[in-house]
């Protein structure tokens, strides 16, 4: 079990410890007696508890990693672009048309710095004209840099659900073939709440393409409140983009622990999975007060947002009784 102040793994996962016997010469046999033994038992799940960049975007991209790197955090979420010196617009982390090659550059130099990368936006919605062709790219890149989860999501005026199943049955096995999980967020319109994400994802059913679940964009853009929603999909959620929400005394997304969501009911169905459920800290910042100005001020404000979650998912995941 890994200490949960550093930002690593809260559990052990099956996997690992199946690992860990084939290391010591166990037999296949011998691992499929444990599974069996153990199948009835709920599994905790392994949540990694990461930054975007996102949050530092008028900065340059090498300071958001150091900042988050310097916040405590073993995991980072690539954003969509950055404020780098000397250029007068931003600068894509990724562009769209970049080569697989300098995906993995950009791995190599987070985990150089301590930063293992989870997840990485697409900046593309499903049903634009190239969508496929986007999205498939994305996975190449993902795939080129070892990061788990490409994520995407519907345009806030609505989508179009039979391009949305056409498009991710193609997507889930090729996904799958590179290894990656297309994970799908909500983002206002007809795909705005996790029930609406999971019916789609239910009906491709392919384990290449999951619900990643944003329950600060689920009560921003509809109003409805994310506890409820987040049990009718909870089997099919793989990851979270983590951002509050308060409808008072203003209408605002804010840091996790800062709004009005409660982050232990909101975590809570999914904390016996036995999958490692990534919590990519999109939204950090503090309610009613001007956004920071200075780096060192999101590094604070990322630092509280770890420590925030980092209790939460202790806590959830500590034997009842302990």
């Amino acid at each position: 079990m890994k200490n949960p102040a550093t930002s690593h793994p809260i559990s052990m996962t099956r996997r690992v410890a199946l690992c860990g016997l084939a290391r010591l010469g166990a037999s296949p046999w011998i691992g499929t007696r444990i599974a069996s033994a153990d199948e009835t038992a709920p599994e905790a799940t392994d949540f990694q508890i990461a930054c975007m960049t996102l949050p530092y975007s008028q900065f340059p991209l090498e300071r958001a990693l150091s900042g988050i790197r310097a916040a405590g955090y073993r995991y980072v979420a690539w954003g969509t672009s950055h404020q780098e010196k000397g250029r007068s617009e931003r600068t894509p982390v990724m562009a769209a048309d970049a080569p697989p090659a300098k995906a993995r550059g950009l791995a190599d130099q987070c985990r150089d710095m301590g930063l293992e990368p989870l997840m990485m936006f697409s900046t593309v919605y499903p049903e634009h004209d190239d969508g496929l062709k986007v999205l498939q790219h994305r996975i190449r890149q993902a795939s080129a840099a070892g990061i788990p989860q490409v994520l995407t999501f519907g345009h806030t005026e609505g989508g179009n659900r039979p391009l949305w199943i056409e498009r991710f049955r193609k997507l889930g096995p090729f996904a799958r073939d590179h290894g990656v999980v297309l994970v799908v967020k909500q983002h206002g319109g007809s795909t705005g709440t996790g029930e609406a994400c999971a019916e789609i994802i239910r009906e491709i059913d392919d384990p290449g393409i999951r619900v990643n679940y944003d329950a600060g964009n689920v009560m921003d853009y509809l109003n409805v409140d994310p506890i409820p929603d987040i049990q009718s999909c909870a089997d099919v959620v793989h990851s979270f983009c983590i951002k509050d929400h308060r409808n008072w005394p203003v209408d605002q997304d804010c840091g996790a622990g800062l709004g009005e969501i409660d982050h232990y009911r909101l975590l809570q169905p999914v904390v016996q999975t036995g999958r490692t459920i990534p919590l990519c800290c999109e939204n950090i910042f503090a309610p009613l007060l001007p956004r920071p100005t200075e780096p060192e001020e999101i590094d604070r404000l990322a630092r509280r947002s770890r420590e925030f979650l980092e209790t939460v998912a202790r806590g959830l995941t500590q034997p009842q009784g302990k």
